[in-house]
């Protein structure tokens, strides 16, 4: 399989991907911390390939604040652009390949229809012009490349929307959650398990691939599911967008087409909901 870098391990996927290497005896896998792995540092970066020689790398770090993006944009621009196009000029050099999870955020998201890898890209928030300006250069740079796409995400580690959906549910009587945003849930342990399947397929079928769990939901579904899942009583009132106005604007709908990641690489993919029950198990074993 050759030697794996993770950048970004401290974050959710990172720490998804720790947990599934461990579960599938992956040993040859390097976690530095985010001082020895800067993607802003190019020389640092440079240094740190040098030394581990990686074959693949795959890059969790990414500026993810959606709505701070709006005012932090050299920031957000310096992460998912800059920094994705450095791991791509020094993979180049040391003849590596990386994988690197990008959203679908890139996408309108104002038509009900299955988005593929080749629709058009129209972001319509800084974040998301930020992440497709870095699968840009990415691809500009380095033929040996793999873009995931995925959507919210959420584990049992780091700030996500199940486990704030959680801590709000025990704190409180009633929630207004958004119903008029749809797209689909991804548990961040089941992306890494897929990106260990397409690294050891090692089939060299370069280029853009969307992964999400199977299946629809909007906002207010999600948390109702939580909720019902987790047997916590809390009254969740449906609003639309429009009564929670946020700094960026959202796609309205996001869902995305599996199938080109489910026929190249013979992945299967669970359904959200299955997989939020096991996420549900994790959380809960993890606070008893």
């Amino acid at each position: 399989m050759g030697k794996i870098l993770i950048i970004g391990a401290a974050g959710q996927l990172g720490q998804c991907i720790k947990t599934v290497a461990e579960r599938r005896s992956i040993t040859n896998i390097i976690f530095p911390s985010e001082q020895s792995a800067n993607i802003l540092d190019l020389a640092l970066l440079n240094e740190l390939f040098a030394k581990e020689q990686p074959k693949y790398v795959i890059n969790c770090a990414a500026y993810t604040a959606v709505d701070k993006a709006e005012d932090d944009i050299e920031l957000a621009k310096a992460i998912n652009e800059t920094g994705a196009a450095h791991l791509a000029e020094v993979c180049k050099a040391n003849d590596a390949t990386l994988i690197h999870v990008s959203t679908d955020f890139v996408f309108e998201g104002n038509t009900v229809k299955l988005l593929k890898e080749d629709d058009e890209a129209k972001p319509i928030n800084v974040y998301g012009q930020t992440k497709l300006d870095g699968e840009l250069a990415i691809v500009d740079i380095l033929q040996s490349h793999i873009i995931i796409r995925t959507s919210w995400l959420y584990s049992e580690y780091a700030n996500n929307f199940v486990k704030t959906m959680l801590k709000l549910g025990a704190d409180r009587d009633e929630l207004n959650i958004i119903a008029d945003q749809v797209g689909t849930p991804t548990y961040a342990i089941d992306l890494a398990n897929a990106i260990f399947d397409m690294i050891e397929a090692d089939s060299k079928v370069y280029g853009t691939y969307h992964y999400s769990n199977e299946g629809v939901t909007s906002w207010f579904d999600f948390a109702k599911a939580i909720f019902d899942i987790s047997e916590t009583k809390v009254k969740v009132n449906p609003i639309p967008g429009s009564a929670y106005p946020t700094r960026a604007t959202r796609p309205s709908f996001s869902v995305m087409d599996k199938s080109k990641i489910k026929s190249t690489f013979n992945i299967t993919i669970p359904y959200w909901r299955d997989s939020l029950v096991a996420c549900i198990e994790k959380i809960k074993g993890l606070e008893g």
